[in-house]
């Protein structure tokens, strides 16, 4: 049993069960917390054997110890000292710091975090709200964490660009009305888009978060769509496929 004391939990934090390995998290109720897109994503990525890997905006580390059992060593980067101070601390909870290195940084400025060509993969849950859209608070970690304050889609794809070796994939969660966007990105920054999934929150209901993956200097074509991603059933409750994700014990 972990204990609240030695974790040194502080005011607003809380334990949650990652459903996943014995993994838990460590979360401040102040600030952004992970939620399905993540989970969504760190089952879509293509993350081959011995792979090296990074995490664009990392948060509290979720998606780095949800991958942690299929690569062989990740770094994760986020600018907000809150949450990756937590990011840290979650690491060192799960007994995970020797394989995953948590940054506190900006992804603007890569270059003085990473070595280009240095990752065979990398993965980004980036804030999906232009910063004209709604009313926020730019100095409210939740706002930054949703809204492209601190970086811009461009960014997040300049910044995965640089540091995937050729062939290495990048692999994104964002909003399907962006998608457009998005693959003008991936042009740009030489990346060519291979598989693609639309997730729908019911089967009647309009795909709400778009997972899309691609090539470094991947040859041009072969997009593979894949079959749609029910989160609900009509009842609710969650599809097989996601109960797959968070209760794999249940089935």
């Amino acid at each position: 049993m972990i204990s609240d004391w030695n974790l040194n939990l502080k005011e607003n934090e809380r334990i949650d069960d990652l459903l996943a390995g014995g993994l838990k998290i460590i979360q401040n109720n102040k600030e952004f917390c992970f939620s399905i897109d993540a989970v969504l994503l760190a089952h879509f990525v293509t993350v081959r054997k011995n792979a090296k890997g990074l995490d664009l905006g990392t948060g509290t580390g979720v998606i780095p110890l949800l991958l942690s059992n299929r690569a062989m060593k990740m770094d994760a980067l986020e600018i907000n000292p809150v949450t990756c101070e937590i990011a840290k601390r979650n690491m060192v909870m799960n007994k995970l710091q020797d394989k995953i290195c948590i940054q506190e940084g900006d992804l603007c400025k890569i270059k003085e975090y990473y070595k280009p060509q240095s990752m065979d993969f990398v993965v980004s849950n980036p804030p999906y709200r232009q910063i004209n859209q709604g009313h926020l608070n730019i100095l409210d970690g939740v706002a930054r964490a949703r809204h492209e304050i601190t970086a811009t889609l461009d960014d997040v794809v300049r910044a995965g660009s640089f540091v995937l070796n050729r062939k290495g994939r990048f692999a994104m969660v964002h909003l399907p009305e962006r998608l457009g966007e998005i693959m003008v990105a991936f042009h740009k920054y030489n990346i060519e888009a291979k598989r693609l999934q639309l997730v729908q929150p019911k089967r009647d209901k309009a795909p709400n978060i778009v997972l899309i993956e691609g090539v470094k200097e991947g040859a041009p074509g072969g997009l593979s769509v894949e079959p749609a991603l029910i989160v609900h059933e009509d009842n609710g409750d969650y599809t097989r496929k996601l109960m797959e994700y968070y209760y794999p014990d249940r089935l």
